[in-house]
């Protein structure tokens, strides 16, 4: 992987991570614009990496959450900031189940698999575009809404399927208010990154003369800078603007996709 891939893979990462456009799909997409011939391991440690450089952005402006969400766990005490930290423990068990017992097969969709891609875009812009016909509440996320998106994102798990749409959309529709669903959302993902990186290091996934360590390193720095300007900028974006214009992107970008695997 050459360095500027590397760098403009970190900056797509850090832009569309905060989007509900699919981060994962659109660095697929960007490799295979660059003709990437990494395998699917080494395709998948970038991605998984890069996610890192964004969840440590989203630890930097979500800070105080953190804090928070940390102080309910060790206090012990039935109070609002515990019953928080308990929805996002519990919302994070589907996506780890899936990505403990199926990670082989996980990594078997990050390798050129653009025409999958464009068909979960397609699928990530009709959530988007149902998403934004809800009604908005004051609705706060509850133990069994914070199980069903859970499952959300274990599904967004496949590239092409938007994290943070499925979620966000996910949330929408269940009735939870929009700057509720978005917070949680961006918050629900951290562990998973953490957990992610630290299985990969257990299983000597980062090891070996193949790692090409500087391109790695500065896509991180290129992803982490991003998404602190993005995480910054375009979060209220995410929580104001209407949901149906990500879904005509993810429509228009999902069938270019499809049209460029096929062709």
């Amino acid at each position: 992987m050459e360095i500027i891939e590397a760098i403009i893979l970190g900056i797509v990462q850090g832009l569309t991570e905060f989007l509900p456009v699919s981060s994962s799909g659109h660095l697929e997409i960007v490799k295979a614009i660059f003709g990437n011939e990494d395998v699917g391991e080494l395709s998948m440690m970038t991605t998984v990496v890069l996610h890192f450089a964004t969840a440590l952005s989203t630890i930097v402006i979500f800070r105080k959450d953190v804090a928070e969400i940390l102080k309910g766990l060790f206090q012990f005490k039935q109070n609002e900031e515990l019953m928080f930290s308990l929805k996002i423990i519990l919302s994070m068990i589907p996506a780890a189940f899936v990505g403990f017992f199926f990670d082989d097969l996980i990594d078997s969709f990050f390798h050129s698999q653009i025409l999958l891609v464009g068909f979960m875009l397609l699928i990530t812009g009709l959530l988007l575009f149902l998403a934004d016909k809800a009604k908005n509440t004051n609705k706060n996320v509850s133990f069994k809404s914070a199980l069903i998106i859970g499952i959300a994102q274990a599904i967004a798990i496949l590239p092409g399927i938007s994290r943070s749409g499925a979620t966000i959309g996910t949330s929408v529709l269940l009735g939870i208010d929009r700057e509720k669903s978005a917070r949680f959302s961006f918050l629900m993902v951290v562990p998973l990154i953490f957990g992610k990186i630290a299985k990969d290091l257990l299983d000597g996934g980062f090891a070996g003369d193949n790692v090409p360590v500087l391109s790695l390193s500065l896509g991180f720095i290129a992803a982490f800078v991003t998404g602190l300007i993005a995480c910054t900028w375009m979060i209220s974006i995410v929580k104001k603007s209407k949901l149906t214009y990500f879904s005509i992107y993810c429509f228009i970008v999902g069938t270019i996709a499809i049209v460029w695997s096929v062709v």
